[in-house]
């Protein structure tokens, strides 16, 4: 029998009603993540990759937010859950490592306590094998001295040492999915490393799916088996890593691709940069999102939402042209 997928959004739309109206921040989602995958959702900022994963763990307030479509977890649809069970889940078998720690830990507790707290709330320790928890989360995601730091707060530790102990909080429960939103942001590139190479770590220690959200294309083809792409709110193209970067099927994807800095490109040479900006969600285009700063696009693009194709059993993209686009030179996203 096939194994059921650990986490599967279906059609997921979500509305945020503001002064100006009603907004649609993402439109019609449907992807999946197995046990013990890493899958890659990357875009610009403004796509919807952070609105997305928070929904997943209903973040957000329920008073001014609407939702359709279904998050299932485990087969059960996160949205229709109680309230009380949410809780629950959150922290327990769904944790997410923020991409600010100093905005997301309490800055007037010490970090042991922090995590501490999550364990004690969860698995029902007493305190002293709570904290002797907390001491092995902090040794296991690489923080020197962790009996001296679990005593410390936020403010008094280095922004790799304040990442490390947000996934330490992440993972003090053993969680069957983690979300990662731009877990190295801010990081310079040898923490970056360490911090990508812990989750990995730790990912198939506990056999977690993992949700890696990111702009970053080259932490997906470090790190990712899959990547979905999102422009505006939308899945513009999702493909396993191999294949995304030797054959890029959408403008928007191939534009990205090229964005990237060579090692030993010419340096005398401007970077490649996306024609146009990214509209606002208070005015969506018709017709394709990406038509206005795309060189292939023709008159249906302006007109008609292209459907998703699936291309292969791997790779599927959501646009009218994407079998005509020239695709000398791909080689050179590999």
């Amino acid at each position: 029998m096939r194994e059921q997928k650990l986490l599967e959004v279906k059609n997921l739309s979500i509305y945020f009603n503001t002064e100006k109206g009603q907004l649609t921040a993402v439109d019609q989602l449907s992807f999946s993540v197995q046990r013990g995958e890493t899958v890659g959702l990357v875009g610009e900022s403004g796509c919807g990759k952070s609105v997305t994963s928070e929904s997943i763990l209903r973040l957000h307030d329920e008073r001014k937010t609407g939702y359709e479509g279904e998050i299932l977890f485990k087969g059960k649809d996160l949205l229709k859950v109680p309230t009380k069970e949410m809780l629950n889940i959150r922290g327990n078998e769904v944790s997410m490592i923020f991409q600010d720690p100093m905005s997301s830990l309490n800055p007037v507790l010490t970090i042991g306590h922090q995590i501490a707290e999550s364990i004690r709330k969860h698995q029902k320790l007493s305190k002293e094998k709570a904290y002797e928890k907390v001491i092995d989360l902090l040794r296991l995601t690489g923080i020197p001295s962790p009996e001296k730091r679990a005593h410390e707060y936020p403010h008094k530790l280095s922004g790799g040492m304040r990442q490390r102990v947000m996934i330490a909080l992440a993972l003090a429960c053993e969680p069957e999915l983690l979300i990662a939103d731009e877990p190295t942001t801010a990081l310079d590139v040898t923490t970056q490393a360490q911090i990508l190479e812990l989750i990995q770590d730790l990912k198939e220690r506990y056999n977690m799916g993992t949700l890696l959200i990111t702009h970053d294309l080259s932490v997906v083809a470090e790190v990712c088996s899959r990547v979905i792409v999102m422009y505006l709110g939308q899945i513009i193209e999702e493909a396993d890593v191999p294949s995304l970067f030797s054959n890029p099927l959408h403008p928007y994807t191939r534009g990205l691709l090229k964005s990237i800095p060579k090692m030993d490109g010419d340096r005398s040479q401007k970077l490649h940069v996306i024609p146009g900006k990214v509209p606002s969600l208070q005015q969506i285009p018709n017709g394709c999102r990406f038509a206005d700063r795309c060189e292939y696009a023709t008159e249906i693009c302006r007109i008609k939402d292209p459907e998703m194709t699936e291309v292969s059993t791997t790779h599927r993209v959501k646009c009218w042209n994407f079998e005509n686009i020239p695709h000398e030179g791909v080689e050179q996203y590999a």
